[in-house]
């Protein structure tokens, strides 16, 4: 065998090439290693937590409570903050909003506002969930505190009213800042809240493109929700120093998964690791589970600052005046004259005494009972998922007020129709969270009727007063309702 002969390399020559030899295969492993998946230095840290959305159970946890850079996250909050002060009545979705030259100079993403323009909240708050915009985001925050930095206050208020405890908002759209942090677990808590306490705006969320006011835009979240069944929302995140976020939510029959995730490498890979663990929370989650409804952030009892004050609050309540009298004040008489004469607890023990004895038996027969109305029944997983229930009568002695006196509770309201009960149902809880805090739905009995129309969302067992008031306060927030009178 002929052995080839090798020309020989001067020393300097000879080590060059072997040097550059070596840095081949260097770099080579590196690839190797990238393509594999093997964490590089300065790659954000990975953080997931998966929760069974009836219950708030958490299913999977890891580094759930690590501080890391939340990225457009952060805009749930400003979305949660937008339609809480719609339902406040601080502002409307149909208010024109003037856009600053702040807001304009964000950084992309972007939906292109310009500097003066006026816009409807609706579509700023479209362009933010959707297309994730930072210029929308920052005029959302503009238009209902002033400004970024008191919108930013209100932001971290609420989030310790919601419990989301290793939580500091520094801006409305989520670009990085210093001390701008977040948890897994604390998106988590607001994505609940999102879905439950706003049902009426949460289709947002699923929007495969919608009309921002000025341009279609394409949802940023359109991979998983092209790609997985079920989902729906919610919302994503990326920067540099944040890496691919997704807060993620799906619907399965009764059974609803939240994911959040931190971290990810690739918008591709971030949509392969979330299906993976909304796969592993359906098959975690029982099939029957108690539903337990996130509260409204309670601002009154917070022991770190005063309660928020809204625009639209008023801070007294005078007495209002009498009109003067342009000529002589009326001759006061005996039957004219007002009554102020004290009363002593005794006599209104005595009087209450006696209205509480059983009235005696009359002979005069009883009119007949009305017939009852047939109405279709509540379904009982509703039921228990809006945990609408008539609040028992009062054991001790009411006080009766005119309202009470001149009206009883035999008006009711009715919301649609709707093509499909499961429709009419969610619009049940939709109206009584929209309502909580009004009270005019107090004690009333949610049910839901079938016509030739459709199907129809109703409360029953209220007065004229509340009835009236609650389909106000409904039209105001483009709901369809009639107060329908006694028979």
């Amino acid at each position: 065998m002929r052995i080839p002969h090798t020309p020989s390399l001067p020393p300097g020559m000879l080590a060059g090439r072997l040097a550059g030899r070596f840095a081949l295969a260097i770099w080579g492993m590196a690839v190797a290693l990238l393509l594999a998946g093997a964490p590089l230095a300065g790659a954000a840290p990975y953080a997931a937590v998966v929760v069974d959305a009836r219950s708030g159970e958490v299913l999977h946890a890891r580094n759930a409570d690590t501080r890391l850079h939340p990225a457009s996250l952060t805009k749930m909050m400003t979305l949660y903050l937008a339609f809480e002060a719609v339902r406040l009545g601080e502002i409307t979705m149909d208010t024109q909003v003037r856009i600053s030259s702040n807001a304009v100079r964000e950084p992309p993403s972007k939906v292109g506002l310009v500097a003066g323009q006026r816009i409807k909240l609706r579509y700023l708050v479209r362009a933010a969930a959707v297309r994730s915009a930072n210029d929308a985001a920052t005029a959302i925050a503009e238009a209902i505190s002033g400004s970024e930095q008191a919108f930013a206050d209100r932001m971290n208020r609420t989030a310790k009213a919601l419990g989301m405890t290793r939580t500091t908002f520094k801006n409305a759209h989520g670009l990085t800042q210093s001390g701008h942090i977040s948890t897994a677990r604390d998106m988590t808590i607001l994505a609940r809240h999102l879905v439950y306490t706003y049902p009426q705006y949460y289709n947002l969320f699923s929007r495969a493109r919608t009309d921002a006011g000025i341009k279609m835009v394409k949802n940023t979240n359109w991979r998983l929700l092209n790609s997985y069944r079920g989902a729906d929302g919610i919302k994503t995140g990326y920067t540099r120093a944040a890496g691919h976020n997704l807060v993620a939510s799906a619907l399965r029959g009764d059974t609803r998964i939240i994911v959040t995730m931190f971290g990810g490498k690739s918008s591709q890979s971030r949509t392969a690791r979330v299906a993976e663990l909304l796969n592993m929370g359906f098959q975690r989650a029982p099939a029957q589970a108690a539903f337990h409804a996130p509260a409204l952030p309670d601002y009154q009892t917070q022991p770190w600052g005063e309660r928020t004050q809204h625009p639209t609050a008023m801070r007294t309540s005078p007495r209002p005046q009498p009109r003067p009298w342009r000529g002589a004040p009326p001759a006061t008489t005996a039957e004219t004259a007002p009554m102020h004469k004290e009363v002593s607890p005794q006599a209104i023990e005595e009087t209450l005494a006696r209205a509480l004895q059983t009235p005696p038996q009359s002979d005069v027969a009883e009119p007949p009972a009305p017939a009852p109305q047939v109405f279709k029944p509540m379904p009982p997983r509703i039921a228990a998922l809006a945990k609408i229930r008539p609040r028992p009568r009062p054991t001790t002695p009411a006080v009766v007020t005119r309202q009470a006196a001149s009206g009883e509770r035999s008006w009711s309201i009715t919301i649609g129709p709707y093509p499909t009960s499961y429709t009419a149902e969610k619009m049940l809880l939709a109206t009584n969270l929209a309502l909580s805090e009004t009270g005019a739905l107090q004690g009333a009995q949610p049910q839901i009727t079938s016509t030739a129309q459709g199907f129809h969302a109703n409360f029953t067992r209220l007065t004229r007063e509340d009835a009236e008031q609650a389909c106000r306060r409904l039209k105001a927030r483009q709901f369809s309702c009639l107060a329908l009178h006694p028979g």
